[in-house]
């Protein structure tokens, strides 16, 4: 059976989902990240002549890179929102888990504003927002699950690497990223 259990404490109580929904809630937290993740990713499909027209300091990553990495950081995102949901769902953990969902789609916003949209400032702009709320959704989630935290800490530092990229391929690029 896979109903419900309530775990109590003499300090709290969470009522934690049985184990069919936490298998559908894994699998949905794991779709909605790779959801965002797509969003995005379409904007950058055809970007291979874009992206190789831009001028780039030599300490630039191959574009090949990007994918993998992604990957990883995607899956560990899903598996970050997964460990706080299951502390109780929505009811226990809806500003981490909707500051989460912004984030998502702030993520998924920025492979618009700069593949599709080609603009340097408003990409920039994008990334700097995306990365506070990642840091927003780190300390909302450390409250309720530590381990999802440290879990976004990687995705973080990508971001942050990815900013400075970002603008660094503005500042050479001011035609091609006005």
């Amino acid at each position: 059976m896979t109903e419900d259990v309530r775990i109590t404490s003499p300090t709290f109580q969470i009522d934690r989902p049985g184990v069919k929904a936490q298998w559908i809630g894994f699998f949905l937290w794991l779709g909605v990240t790779f959801a965002a993740s797509a969003i995005g990713g379409y904007a950058s499909v055809n970007a291979r002549n874009f992206y190789s027209e831009l001028v780039k300091p030599g300490w630039f990553p191959p574009g090949s890179v990007f994918g993998p990495v992604w990957m990883v950081l995607y899956t560990m995102m899903g598996i970050a929102a997964w460990l706080v949901w299951r502390r109780g769902g929505f009811r226990h953990a809806s500003t981490a888990l909707w500051i989460y969902l912004v984030q998502l789609a702030v993520n998924a916003l920025w492979s618009w504003t700069y593949f599709q949209w080609e603009s340097g400032l408003l990409s920039f702009a994008v990334i700097v927002l995306l990365w506070v709320l990642i840091l927003m959704t780190i300390f909302a989630f450390r409250k309720i699950r530590p381990l999802a935290a440290a879990l976004l800490v990687p995705y973080l530092l990508w971001v942050s690497f990815a900013a400075v990229l970002n603008f660094i391929t503005w500042r050479l690029n001011p035609t091609i990223l006005g």
